[in-house]
């Protein structure tokens, strides 16, 4: 991958792409978006200096340019559209309806989710600044190195064990809210159960920045002391890497929530509209629909909409969707 090119009519066209250095990435010495965005630019990286991702395509957060001439490829393929193919065209126009990264990733990015696109053009309209393009976002990580993620929420069964084992959590969503869950089983129809879990979820992201600061140290000082006497859990263990990350953050607790993925290299995680999910630590190849939307809502220190989020989110209870690539 030491160069990108584009084919057209048996021609090569050598392609620059955007990087961004997001405080989440890998430091130079140990990037591989450093390395290959060295290869790509002809140019040193910094090895202290954080790199998160490298852009390809056509979007104008991160546009890549023809080194040829200086021209976007946005630009290039409004001008020579017959290099999509006829039916790329009738279907989405003469725009790359796809976007490429490579990422690295050092601490955990924000619990997330990806507005479909009556949101996103809804998004787009009232907060342009905020929400960059009309777009949806479904999105598949192929993991270059072992990878972590949060994704998805866990099941009816592992969610009354956690509020049994997370006395937290209650005190921040309360008693009677605590109650619903542990009232509400298997066999409940699945409106029911997504209405509940909302409920709760909604109530917990929406806790105030000090109920939150206090929850979080309590939890802290809980596991810590705990450690001493019985082995962690990888949730638990997760969480205490986590609050290192993001002191008194709600994602900490709202980890909790969430299925703790573990990725080997080679496998590939598919990330659909409206579901919730936070990348963690590792390497990994993505490709999406041409959007930078992302709505957030913990585990960050960038701009929060949680009462979107909470509303968008599809509540679906199962496990993420991975499977081993082939070769």
């Amino acid at each position: 991958m030491e160069e990108f090119k584009l084919q057209h009519r048996h021609n090569l066209h050598r392609l620059h792409c955007s990087v961004k250095n997001y405080d989440w990435g890998l430091p130079g010495r140990l990037s591989e978006v450093a390395r290959l965005h060295a290869l790509n630019s002809a140019s040193q990286f910094d090895p202290e200096k954080p790199y998160a991702e490298l852009w390809m395509g056509t979007h104008d957060s991160g546009p890549s340019f023809l080194v040829s001439n200086g021209v976007t490829l946005k630009a290039w393929i409004s001008e020579n559209p017959d290099v999509l193919g006829d039916k790329v065209l009738q279907k989405w126009g003469s725009d790359l309806p796809f976007l490429f990264k490579v990422l690295s990733v050092a601490k955990a990015l924000s619990i997330q989710a990806h507005p479909d696109k009556e949101l996103a053009r809804t998004l787009h309209k009232l907060q342009p600044v905020m929400y960059k393009d009309g777009n949806h976002k479904p999105e598949m990580a192929l993991a270059m190195t072992d990878f972590e993620a949060l994704c998805g929420f866990i099941t009816v069964k592992e969610l009354k064990a956690v509020l049994h084992d997370v006395p937290e959590i209650v005190e921040l969503v309360g008693v009677e809210n605590a109650n619903l869950v542990l009232q509400t089983s298997d066999q409940d129809s699945e409106e029911k159960v997504k209405a509940v879990l909302q409920a709760v979820f909604t109530h917990l992201m929406s806790a105030s920045r000090e109920r939150v600061t206090d929850a979080v140290n309590q939890l802290k000082s809980r596991l810590l002391k705990e450690s001493e006497v019985r082995q962690l859990t990888d949730k638990e263990q997760l969480v205490l890497r986590l609050e290192k990350q993001y002191p008194s953050d709600i994602g900490v607790i709202a980890a909790f929530f969430l299925n703790h993925v573990k990725l080997n290299p080679g496998e590939a995680l598919f990330l659909g509209a409206n579901e919730p999910h936070a990348y963690l630590s590792g390497e990994c190849v993505e490709c999406m629909a041409t959007s930078d939307n992302v709505v957030r809502a913990g585990l960050t220190p960038k701009h929060r909409d949680v009462q979107t989020l909470c509303s968008m989110l599809t509540y679906k209870q199962e496990r993420c969707r991975f499977e081993m690539a082939t070769q």
